[in-house]
């Protein structure tokens, strides 16, 4: 469609994938799932890939994963806000304290994702991506 000098490109019925992983505090990526399509929702995977986690440890989430609290974990995950209501003043700066910590996870993500692969070389991206921030390889941008 051609309106003067601007473009539309409407793009349909367009695929994606999606993974779930964990990573440490240092961006290390300690687990990777199965690729999947990407409108399944995040707590499917987890429901379909239970993974055994340490007792006592914080899982950082996001509200994709409402309804996930594996056994003897704590979950820190932000509040969302109700419907109709606003946050609290408390809510918003702890949502904000959260999303402080769990950004490190996104810098992992798109680390993996510099590399552009899809599907099982996913699993490679990932080990380029900890060789990387375990050889302080900044450099590699793209």
């Amino acid at each position: 469609m051609k309106t003067g000098s601007l473009h539309a490109i409407v793009v349909k019925k367009t695929h994606s994938i999606k993974n779930n992983l964990l990573c440490t505090n240092n961006l290390r990526i300690v687990w990777l799932s199965s690729t999947y399509k990407g409108h399944v929702h995040d707590k499917k995977i987890c429901d379909e890939e239970p993974l055994l986690l340490p007792k006592g440890i914080r899982l950082w989430q996001d509200t994709g994963f409402i309804g996930h609290k594996p056994d003897g974990v704590e979950i820190c995950m932000p509040k969302k806000k109700p419907k109709g209501k606003e946050l609290t003043c408390v809510e918003k700066q702890e949502n904000k304290r959260i999303s402080g910590v769990r950004i490190k996870v996104e810098h992992a993500i798109g680390g993996m994702k510099k590399f552009g692969f899809e599907d099982m070389v996913i699993l490679i991206a990932c080990g380029l991506h900890n060789f990387r921030i375990s050889h302080k390889m900044s450099h590699i941008t793209n």
